[in-house]
This record gives C-alpha cells, sequence and structure tokens, in this order.
C-alpha cells in the first residue's frame, strides 16, 4: 500500500467481470424459485456423496464378526432414500421443480 502506483483512472475503478462489461445492477432480485433448485441440487448431490462411502462400506457394516451381507447397513441406506423420496414427493407435489 505504502509503495505501490497510486493513480487511478476511471476506467479503472469500473467493476470488472470476466472481461466483459456488466449488464444490469449488481443488486437485481433473484426469483424464490432460483434458490429452491438451488437447496434441492444440494440436497440430492449430498444423497450421492453419502451413498459411494456407503457402497464402499457396505460389508463392514454388518453386525456379524465375519461381516457378509449387513441387513443393518441395507436398511440403514433404504431409511436414508426413503427420507429422501418423501422429499422428492413433498417438493413435487407443491411444484417447487419442474418444468414451465
Amino acid at each position: 500500500m505504502l509503495v505501490g502506483p497510486k493513480a487511478t483512472s476511471p476506467e479503472k475503478l469500473k467493476p470488472f467481470e470476466c472481461g466483459s462489461e456488466p449488464i444490469g445492477s449488481p443488486r437485481g432480485r433473484y426469483s424464490v424459485k432460483f434458490y429452491q433448485v438451488a437447496i434441492l441440487f444440494l440436497v440430492f448431490d449430498i444423497e450421492a456423496a453419502f451413498m459411494y462411502p456407503w457402497a464402499q462400506l457396505f460389508a463392514k457394516l454388518s453386525l456379524t464378526p465375519a461381516g457378509g451381507i449387513s441387513i443393518f447397513g441395507f436398511a440403514e441406506m433404504l431409511l436414508f432414500v426413503a427420507i429422501l423420496v418423501v422429499a422428492l414427493a413433498y417438493v413435487w407435489r407443491k411444484k417447487a421443480i419442474g418444468w414451465d
């Protein structure tokens, strides 16, 4: 700050976005639908992120010492997916997602 150049010009003070002139106000409002879709994307993206480690550790989730097929691990993921299916049915019924 003390030794850098101090010359400013109106061109330097303009907002800069990816090499092009900004269009519209940066304080413009977004539709609530935009935020709903964003949150739904995050929810179902996190679902996919949780399924991968579960699939990797499926045999280790068994309650038996030898491992094998895990009814507990399968029921755990089935409950998780069922909760998300109920949530998806709810937002679909409320028409929070869909084509306009």
